[in-house]
């Protein structure tokens, strides 16, 4: 004999025999009570988890709520009921990892000298590349149009803040124009960012070495900087 039954949570239904479905209020009544081990908390927390490893791998128009629900072993209802839609989800994801980045490079600084600074601010953002992978991968993939999360180039604008009155302060003490300061801050930010995305794929050299490489040439810029730079090539080549 074959009895159909429904799972009550997931809406799915399965066939099976007379004698197994003698134990099925057992089964049902342990995955009922795995389910709802979770406190709300906690599944809010595995769910951004699950996301964001998705989010990371596939970028967010592959992602599905159905892929979101079936990685989490949960409904679609519950995803909904904790973030609204897979937008919601998204951006409590991106707010994070921005957070996460710019706490991580701001509490870094606490050196008195540039150089140092310098090397604290690249090694920061290369600590966060390193132990938060996913969340690194979704911030450099584009956000979606709907969304008021940002973007990489804006996070990466608010960790040049970080650094650029400092910057400034340098620039004051020797002569240059404190106001490109800001406009330093960003090409430093951006040139650590763009071989923090390159060294995520090839992971060599070793970190702490592609950091020394990075302020090596940022650095030895900075100390052979002309107080009024020019090009000294015309356009179309000629000298």
């Amino acid at each position: 004999m074959t009895i159909v039954t429904e799972d009550p949570h997931d809406g799915e239904t399965t066939e099976t025999s007379a004698a197994t479905a003698a134990a099925l209020p057992r089964r049902t009544e342990r995955v009922r009570s795995e389910r709802v081990r979770m406190s709300g908390r906690e599944r809010r927390e595995q769910l951004v988890d699950v996301a964001r490893k998705l989010f990371a791998e596939k970028g967010f128009e592959a992602v599905t709520i159905e892929e979101i629900a079936a990685k989490a072993s949960v409904s679609k209802p519950v995803v909904y009921e904790h973030f609204g839609s897979k937008d919601g989800l998204y951006a409590v994801i991106v707010d994070r990892e921005m957070n996460i980045l710019l706490g991580m490079v701001s509490d870094s600084l606490t050196a008195d000298n540039p150089r140092a600074l310098l090397e604290q601010a690249a090694r920061a953002l290369f600590d966060y590349i390193e132990e938060r992978s996913d969340g690194f991968r979704v911030l450099v993939r584009d956000s979606p149009v709907a969304q008021n999360t940002g973007n990489f180039a804006s996070l990466l604008r608010d960790v040049a803040s970080q650094v650029d009155e400092r910057l400034a302060r340098e620039f004051d003490s020797k002569g240059f124009p404190s106001k490109f300061a800001p406009m330093y801050a960003n090409m430093l930010v951006g040139m650590v960012a763009l071989t923090g995305q390159w060294w995520l794929d090839v992971r060599k050299p070793k970190k702490d070495e592609v950091v020394a490489h990075v302020v090596n040439l940022a650095w030895n810029g900075i100390v052979g900087l002309e107080k009024k730079p020019r090009l000294v090539t015309e356009r179309g080549g000629a000298s």
